[in-house]
């Protein structure tokens, strides 16, 4: 599905999640759009629970700090791989990449999404770090309900 489709998705559903839909229209899905086609995929496969709890893992950091993170892989194969014991409880769900976005905007437990786009080398990847995405819809949602003045 296409970013377009996706987005559109969002829109319509808006109100599921308490939003209107003007709003994902004119603050979020921009912002959204930017970080998505700068990812390689339309959809990615995430670790998640039979409760479809996403996986969440904390890495460190050379300064001992700690961040939690998901990991966002181009196939299912690539997420039994990167699994070191494989975990009949967990497995890995295609979303498409508006739809992680939007939900890292939403999770404040969850500090970024690693998108591991090469299978051959998953120790690196695109990170989207959720304060920079709650940053970036903030400033669109200040300019879209700035009034202008008075001219009169």
């Amino acid at each position: 599905m296409d970013l377009e489709n996706q987005l559109k998705i969002l829109i319509d559903e808006a109100p599921q999640y308490g939003i209107s839909p003007i709003i994902i229209q004119k603050a979020i899905a921009p912002v959204l759009q930017l970080f998505a086609e700068q990812l390689q995929h339309s959809e990615y496969y995430i670790l998640q629970n039979l409760e479809e709890n996403w996986v969440l893992t904390t890495i460190a950091n050379s300064d001992r700090q700690q961040k939690k993170v998901i990991y966002a892989f181009t196939s299912v194969r690539d997420a039994a791989t990167f699994q070191a014991n494989a975990d009949p409880s967990i497995i890995a769900a295609a979303i498409p990449v508006t739809h992680l976005l939007f939900r890292l905007f939403s999770l404040e437990q969850v500090d970024s999404i690693f998108f591991l786009n090469d299978s051959h080398n998953l120790n690196t990847g695109i990170e989207v770090r959720r304060d920079r995405l709650f940053q970036l819809i903030q400033q669109q949602l200040q300019q879209i309900t700035q009034v202008p003045p008075d001219i009169a």
